[in-house]
């Protein structure tokens, strides 16, 4: 069994403080409860938060716990270095979105920003798709 993945959690937001009050912005104006702004924000900060829920807390530590994933990393998309933005751009994905990527094997996408909106900010349907998704049912 090969190593376990690298999981990159995008979002569909940016770091900055513009960023975050552009955000904040669309998510309060955002009519359609189907097509969140950010659904990857609202499973790990609950949506307006800055700070990530310990419900996320506790899942993404289930996750590397129990060897479903190596680590989970978290990135804005005014973030993502110069290898994941080309991944994004030549793949024609749209954030939010979840990657992965095995030790010397390049990024591959995982979940998609609709996948994403179906856990309703459920940190824990997530970490049950995630690891149908990746293969392994390992659980604590």
């Amino acid at each position: 069994m090969s190593a376990a993945p690298t999981l990159y959690i995008l979002y569909n937001a940016d770091a900055s403080v513009m960023g975050k009050l552009s955000y904040g912005y669309k998510k309060l104006t955002n009519k359609d409860k189907d097509k969140p702004t950010c659904a990857a924000c609202d499973i790990t900060h609950g949506g307006l938060s800055l700070d990530e829920t310990p419900q996320w807390k506790a899942a993404k530590k289930d996750l590397t716990e129990s060897g479903a994933v190596k680590d989970v990393k978290q990135f804005h998309r005014d973030e993502l270095d110069q290898e994941t933005k080309g991944f994004v751009q030549s793949q024609g994905l749209q954030f939010p979105m979840v990657l992965a990527q095995n030790e010397g094997s390049g990024l591959r996408s995982v979940m998609s920003s609709e996948e994403l909106a179906t856990f309703k900010g459920d940190p824990q349907t997530f970490v049950t798709k995630i690891r149908e998704q990746l293969g392994g049912n390992q659980s604590t």
